[in-house]
């Protein structure tokens, strides 16, 4: 093999060189120069301040509006049951009647008592009478007068007494037939024709329950009853009466079609719990609420003013809990706010302050942006934080 003369790879290296400088310059003129980073775009609302109803969602559970338990007040054998079970019953309706031929007995005789008390009285008047006229000439002496003056007095006070006894053997006669004391619907019997019933027992022969109206006892802490009367004495919260507005969600999640008002709070709070005891009366003209049913009120609290709804994306939580929003600002980068809530409302959080009229806040992007950043805000329309109520 023979070696090449460095004179005859000279040309071979320049034209070399000179290919790699036209692909570098044919590479630079078809890539483009740089361009600056796009700034982040993200959706926002703006913030409309205006008066909110507070409303506060608690468990509870109904109640019926009247309750008898129907018990005898005479012992006996029970004749018939006069009622459907489960069916509505009206004040004074019969409801059973109790074997009552020993009461009609005692009634009897009763009265002939008293026939005999009023002959008694008959006789004892017409003796003090001529006893009063024969002490004035001396005919009788006084002492037999007293004595028959005391006999009348006597035989009168024995036909009050027979008088009310035929009373209470009415009163007993009557209570062989047991009627209901109030309107509502009567649950099952407990007894039977042929069942011996006691008076006052202890077992209930049934139960009528009124059920229209009917109640939701509800349950709150003693904590947020305070604050909710000292946002009420400071002006922060606003009520229109005492009888506030309550509406009903039942355990399928529906809602009740009827509106409810509380009646009252508990006035002492429940050591176990920590909790109070507050009363709404709801109309159940269908029956559609039974007595013990498990149900969530939402009850109005009253009105704040100068409250922003806005949507749950918008309000992040800091590791304190801490609640805040991102804004963005007139030149155009983020900000955080810190919010005050006040509870939630139809999926949107209910601020009542850190918020200013017309401030723009990220609804979307917020993943994308951080404090101080610049970014490009564009509204969202799809989205509202708009008060509830004007």
């Amino acid at each position: 093999m023979h070696a090449i003369p460095s004179r005859s790879l000279r040309p071979l290296a320049i034209a070399g060189a000179a290919a790699i400088l036209l692909a570098a310059c044919s590479q630079a003129a078809t890539t483009p120069p740089p361009q600056a980073t796009a700034k982040p775009v993200v959706g926002v609302i703006r913030a409309e301040t205006g008066p909110v109803t507070l409303t506060t969602e608690l468990p509870g559970r109904t109640s019926p509006y009247l309750v008898a338990e129907i018990r005898p007040q005479v012992g006996g054998i029970v004749q018939k049951r006069l009622f459907r079970e489960g069916s509505e019953v009206a004040a004074g309706d019969l409801l059973y009647q109790i074997e009552a031929a020993s009461y009609q007995a005692a009634l009897d005789s009763a009265h002939a008592n008293l026939a005999r008390a009023k002959a008694s009285l008959e006789t004892a008047r017409l003796k003090a009478e001529r006893y009063a006229g024969l002490v004035g000439i001396k005919a009788v002496s006084r002492q037999d007068n007293d004595d028959a003056q005391a006999a009348l007095l006597q035989a009168r006070a024995d036909v009050a007494t027979a008088e009310a006894a035929v009373r209470t053997a009415r009163i007993e006669l009557g209570y062989t037939r047991i009627a209901s004391p109030i309107a509502g619907r009567i649950g099952r019997s407990t007894v039977t024709a042929g069942a011996l019933v006691t008076a006052n027992q202890a077992s209930a022969l049934a139960t009528v329950q009124r059920l229209d109206p009917i109640y939701v006892d509800l349950t709150q802490s003693s904590s947020q009853l305070l604050a909710l009367r000292q946002r009420v004495a400071s002006g922060e919260l606003t009520r229109d009466g005492d009888s506030l507005p309550v509406t009903l969600t039942l355990e399928d999640g529906s809602a009740y079609p009827h509106a409810g008002s509380l009646q009252f709070s508990e006035v002492s709070v429940d050591e176990s719990t920590g909790s109070v005891t507050l009363r709404a009366e709801f109309p159940n003209p269908d029956g559609l609420l039974l007595p013990g049913m498990y149900v969530r009120a939402r009850v109005s609290q009253g009105e704040t003013a100068g409250a922003v709804l806005m949507p749950h994306a918008a309000v992040a939580f800091d590791a304190r809990g801490q609640s805040q929003v991102m804004v963005v600002g007139d030149d155009g980068k983020v900000a955080a706010r810190p919010v005050t809530l006040a509870g939630s409302r139809d999926g949107r959080w209910i601020v009542t302050a850190g918020l200013a009229d017309g401030e723009q806040v990220i609804v979307e992007g917020l993943q994308k942006v951080r404090v101080g950043a610049s970014v490009d805000a564009e509204p969202v329309k799809t989205a509202s934080a708009t008060p509830a109520e004007r």
